[in-house]
This record gives structure tokens, sequence and C-alpha cells, in this order.
């Protein structure tokens, strides 16, 4: 049963342009909701920021590892969704080898607000952020979310437990 459709937004991301030329060939477009889900099967995992030790040290590289073990189960892409901007996301894609995963810029915390995961992160100086959580998206549906426990403002810590790939896979497996 579904819990409910991914929400309506528009991502700001940045794509090779050669013709823009320079250090920087990159262009901006926008994606919306519908480009990423529509007519397909998304796993999505949400991280509180690029570069931050959990998501740099773990999630996102359990990600990329078991990406192909992912795709293999029908899914037709695996994204990584931070609030950042798309300069920023490139950056820490580049700086973790990153092929598999899409990095997705939710540089306004639009989406991640609609989805009601928008927190307080400003004990930190993070400002507003992501919570951690993971998701199986089936054609806009949400499927299934695996959201980390206490979300919340201004928590000491986010924990990596149940929004991990090794649940997501586990969950894939079983459908």
């Amino acid at each position: 049963m579904s819990l409910r459709s991914v929400p309506d937004a528009v991502f700001h991301i940045r794509v090779r342009n050669d013709a823009v030329g320079g250090a920087n060939p990159f262009a901006w477009k926008q994606l919306t909701t519908d480009d990423i889900f529509a007519g397909k099967r998304i796993v999505l995992f949400a991280v509180p920021g690029a570069f931050t030790p959990a998501c740099s040290e773990s999630h996102l590289p359990g990600f990329e590892a078991n990406a192909d073990a992912i795709l293999a189960l029908g899914i037709d892409q695996v994204i990584c969704l931070s609030v950042n901007d798309a300069f920023v996301m490139h950056q820490w894609a580049l700086s973790r080898n990153i092929k598999k995963v899409m990095m997705l810029p939710d540089g306004n915390g639009e989406f991640t607000r609609k989805m009601g995961m928008l927190v307080e992160r400003t004990s930190n100086g993070m400002g507003l952020r992501s919570w951690r959580y993971s998701m199986y998206v089936n054609d806009g549906k949400i499927e299934k979310m695996f959201s980390e426990p206490d979300l919340k403002d201004n928590p000491s810590g986010v924990p990596l437990e149940v929004s991990s790939v090794e649940v997501m896979l586990s969950h894939l497996q079983k459908l």
C-alpha cells in the first residue's frame, strides 16, 4: 500500500554543456518531481549534508557500493538528496568518486520541506537541512519509507540505522 505521493517540487541542477566552455562547462537545468519519478522505480536516500562525516563515510558510499545490486532488482535509479546546492553536490560526488548514484541538490529545501523532513541544524551552524531517510518510490508513489527515529530540530546527531543501504536492500529483495 502506498503511503503517499512525492510532493511537487523543482530541482535546480547543473549539466555539462561544452558550448559553455572554460573551467566550469555547466549550464543550469530544472527538473521537476515528474521528471525524476514519473514512470520509474526510484530509491532515494536523503542526508543531512554533503561532506558531513556519516554521510560521506557511510551513507553515500554504502549506496554507491550497492547501486548495481539495487538496480538488478528492477530499480531505475538510485538518488542521493541533500539540502545543498548543485555545485556542492557535484564536488562531493567528485571527492567520493561517485559514478552510479545520482546526486540531487535540493538547494532551496523545497522538496524536503514538502516531505515534512526539513529540520533546523542551527545549533551546528548548518541552517536548515534534511532529516536522514531513504525511500522506495514507484511511479511517484512512496511505497516504503525508512526514516531515522526522533525527527526534531537541532538534534545532537542523526543516526544511520534504518535508512541504511542494507535495510533498503533487504526490503527490495522481498518485493
